[in-house]
């Protein structure tokens, strides 16, 4: 079946014919509702919760004095060396991660002990990053 409407674009008016093709047999987009009919379904099993699992073990055994990665990145600076006293809230390492940049900071004063990480180095959260005696 075809029609005809009368457009206006820009003002200039003009005569279009359209054919509509749902008529000619062609299955529209969507069905009639009622035409289509679905076998119910029997009911599915629901799935059982595997054991609980004891919380993950951090990256590495942590002691009282080892100053940990707050978050994954990577070492950009350590504003300490071995041997330097530090006091509560001195800046550590600075980290970056997504172009961020996150300093550790000392959580107690006393003396440097070990330092298990250098510049470029990727760590993870929770690594170990110093010690302080």
């Amino acid at each position: 079946m075809e029609k005809k409407f009368r457009i206006t674009v820009e003002g200039k008016q003009y005569i279009v014919a359209v054919e509509d093709l749902s008529t000619e047999g062609v299955q529209g987009l969507y069905p009639e509702p009622g035409s289509m009919s679905v076998a119910p379904q029997p009911p599915a099993p629901v799935p059982t919760a595997p054991p609980p699992t004891s919380a993950a073990a951090p990256a590495t055994a942590t002691g009282p004095g080892d100053e940990v990665a707050p978050l994954g990145g990577v070492v950009q600076t350590v504003h300490v060396s071995v041997g330097q006293a530090v006091n509560e809230g001195d800046k550590l390492v600075s980290l970056e991660a997504m172009k961020m940049v996150t300093h550790v900071v000392a959580k107690r004063g006393g003396k440097v002990t070990n330092i298990a990480v250098k510049p470029g180095d990727p760590v993870d959260a929770g690594q170990v990053l110093l010690s302080i005696g």
